[in-house]
Formats: C-alpha cells, structure tokens, sequence
C-alpha cells in the first residue's frame, strides 16, 4: 500500500522549503485567485443564459452588416450597428502595437468615412465560440473597396472579433484583422515579423 504521495513524488528532487514562493508559483496561484473572486461574485448575481442560435445567427448577420458599412464609408449606419465599450481592444492590419478604446466623435467618424469608399463585404464564417456572456467569431471578411486614396481592390482580411453580453445587447470588446488571407511564404511572413519595408519606401 502505497503512503499518500509517496508514489508521486518518486524520482522527483526534493525541493526546499519556500521555493514554491520565491519561484512565483503561489504568488500566481493566489493572483489568479483574488482575479477571480470578483468574477464568481458577479456571476452568482447575474445568471448566464446559453446563446441561442437565433441569437448567434442575429449577430453573424448584424457583424457582417458592419463590416458592409464600414468599407462603404457609412459610418452613420456602422456606429448604429455596433456597440464599443471603453475596456475594447483592436489589432488593426497595417500592423503596430494594439489600441484601446474606440473614439466615437464626429470628427474621427468623418475622417473614417472618407478614408472608406464604395466598398462592400461578405463573411465567410470559419468558426464560432460561445461561452457564457462571450462569444467569439473567427472569419474571413471577403471585401473590397477604395481605402486610403486607392483604387478599388480586394481587401479582405482574417478576422477574430468578440463579443461580451452586456444587458441586451452584445458589445464588441475585440477585433484582430489581418491580411494574410493569401499564402505568403516563410522569406515574406520573416520579413514581417522582422518590421522589413516590402515595398521598399
């Protein structure tokens, strides 16, 4: 009969008293703890009710008509579609650090609408993922449109974008989008990941 433990901890070094501590270990554990106790409270206040695909197939549609609007140019029609909060988070694809925040001004809406012009999409949805009060959809944005003073040309983009149930509605707390739709190769994705100028201005 084995003793409790003993048969876990056979071949294992012995490790000293406090090393659990001054490894960060239980610095995490009881991080992760006190994160979480907050989080419990606040779920045992406000019950979760499972997504229905009703519900699921409403905000595939309503994402979609975003995406439509905002390579149009409409912005007007896009902020009436979409719900942002303060904690959202946004990885653009031209790259660079991640932002925060999404201002909603007019001023920001007209500098967006005239960056976007006689565009549409389609999404291609690849997966989804509820859970809770989240749900996540992974997609292609199958777009076009003039952006920046370009002519028009495909723009379509990988996609992960979440939503966190707030009251009715569902918010848009973050977006990643890239434009590696295509295969591009090991030299190219390199001379990304390294900052190199591709196209050599």
């Amino acid at each position: 009969m084995f003793k409790s433990g003993h048969w876990m901890n056979r071949g294992r070094p012995k490790r000293k008293p406090g090393r659990f501590w001054e490894n960060g270990f239980w610095r995490r554990t009881a991080l992760k703890a006190a994160l979480a106790m907050p989080l419990s409270a606040s779920a045992a206040q406000e019950p979760v009710s499972p997504i229905s695909k009703q519900e699921l197939g409403d905000l595939v549609r309503k994402t979609e008509a975003q995406a439509s609007a905002f390579m149009r140019g409409d912005v007007d029609r896009w902020s009436g579609l979409v719900r942002i909060p303060d904690d959202f988070t946004l990885m653009q694809p031209f790259g660079g650090e991640a932002s925060r925040g999404f201002e909603m001004s007019p001023e920001r809406l007209a500098r967006l609408a005239s960056y976007f012009r006689n565009g549409d999409a389609k999404l291609e949805l690849v997966e989804t993922y509820a859970s809770g009060n989240l749900v996540v959809l992974a997609m292609i944005e199958r777009e076009h449109g003039e952006v920046g003073g370009l002519p028009d040309q495909d723009w379509s983009l990988r996609v992960t974008q979440v939503y966190r149930r707030q009251g009715a509605e569902w918010w848009l707390v973050h977006r990643h989008a890239d434009p590696l739709v295509r295969p591009v190769g090991l030299e190219t994705a390199a001379a990304l990941a390294r900052g190199a100028n591709l196209d050599g201005r």
